[in-house]
């Protein structure tokens, strides 16, 4: 093999190289990426049972129930007629609670309506709201500038992190 010859083949098996560890990578971002959702979303266009995604809202006005052991049923809202009953099992983040905006992780359980969350997500204090759930909360006329969601009329500061 001549000097050029050589020096292509290593540069050849370098580029081989690269292009498989940005396949690999590419694969493995694939199997760990969770859609964000919104009941309303969800009443649109169903998602398939086993699919994992992240439904985002506020967690419905009474509807919090607290089973056996550890494990916490409750309806995500997002201000509209629609809601999505999650179960979840484990322990609850300290600011979960009613009227609160909440993210949850997990996928519907097949043959049911129920959502099956093993990561449950609550607001950090009373600035944080997650982006995209304050876009859709606009979207929706249930969010205004400078005012987070309503409740019993009133207002509360609230800004929309980026």
């Amino acid at each position: 093999m001549t000097r050029k010859q050589k020096r292509l083949a290593v540069i050849s098996g370098g580029m081989g190289f690269i292009a498989a560890a940005v396949l690999l990578v590419m694969f493995a971002f694939s199997q760990s990426v969770a859609y964000f959702y919104m009941p309303a979303d969800l009443a649109k266009t169903p998602v398939a049972p086993e699919t994992r995604i992240r439904l985002g809202g506020l967690v419905g006005e009474g509807s919090v129930v607290r089973g056996t052991g550890s494990t916490v049923e409750f309806a995500v809202t997002d201000g509209s007629a629609n809601a999505v009953k999650v179960k979840y099992t484990g322990i609850l983040p300290d600011l979960f609670r009613e009227g609160q905006g909440v993210v949850t992780e997990g996928m519907f359980a097949s043959g049911t309506n129920v959502f099956v969350a093993d990561t449950v997500l609550a607001k950090h204090d009373e600035t944080y709201m997650p982006k995209d759930v304050a876009d859709r909360l606009k979207q929706q006329g249930l969010w205004k500038e400078g005012q987070g969601p309503t409740k019993e009329g009133q207002a509360q500061e609230v800004k929309a992190t980026q």
